[in-house]
């Protein structure tokens, strides 16, 4: 079982960091193989951070032979994916954006299909756009085929949307608790759901 954890903020160890953490602290416990990705880091391995189209459909020259390139490698071999994002603007950050927008050839090869997503995001306020940031890894998820899960579990509540937080994250107690939930959650669906993946 292999979960992918891709930081979407440009800070290695930041808030968003934290929440993915103690989410895969989780799923490592459970068993899981964990890889984790740093977007912005990844990003200033190619020589332009955007998808610009080079090609149609998508040949993945751009970013062969590169840490990007490998980190998408790895990536396609995932049974479960959590993205954690801060907000900027209200929804996901500029570094998670330009790093999804790579995935065309996964999504043309349907590596992702089946693969269970979940979302982690933590924002300056309360009420800072936390909610819309998980919305948008969403439906980034669903343009890949993927299967959403949330923070809910059998063993505590139906959850939400995903894991939110108020900064700092590290003092978030509720947050905290949501995203150990959530990699509860994740390794159970991705377990239920192995045989609808293509590896």
């Amino acid at each position: 079982m292999l979960v992918v954890a891709l930081n979407g903020s440009p800070h290695k160890t930041g808030n968003t960091a934290f929440l993915l953490n103690e989410a895969i602290s989780v799923c490592m416990e459970m068993g899981a193989e964990v890889e984790q990705l740093h977007c912005q880091s990844l990003l200033k391995t190619v020589n332009s951070p955007f998808c610009v189209a080079c090609s149609s459909p998508c040949s993945g020259k751009c970013y062969a032979d590169t840490k990007l390139g490998e980190a998408l490698n790895i990536l396609a071999k995932a049974d479960a994916i959590i993205v954690g994002s801060p907000v900027y603007f209200g929804t996901v950050a500029g570094q998670i954006k330009a790093f999804w927008d790579r995935t065309r050839l996964l999504r043309t090869n349907k590596s992702l299909i089946n693969v269970v997503g979940a979302a982690i995001s933590s924002g300056a306020s309360r009420f800072g756009g936390q909610e819309n940031t998980i919305n948008a890894i969403h439906d980034m998820f669903l343009v890949q085929g993927m299967l959403i899960v949330g923070d809910g579990h059998n063993a505590d509540n139906a959850g939400h949307f995903g894991c939110a937080s108020q900064r700092p994250s590290a003092e978030d107690v509720y947050a905290i608790n949501r995203a150990k939930i959530l990699g509860k959650r994740i390794i159970e669906v991705a377990n239920a759901t192995k045989r609808l993946r293509n590896r």
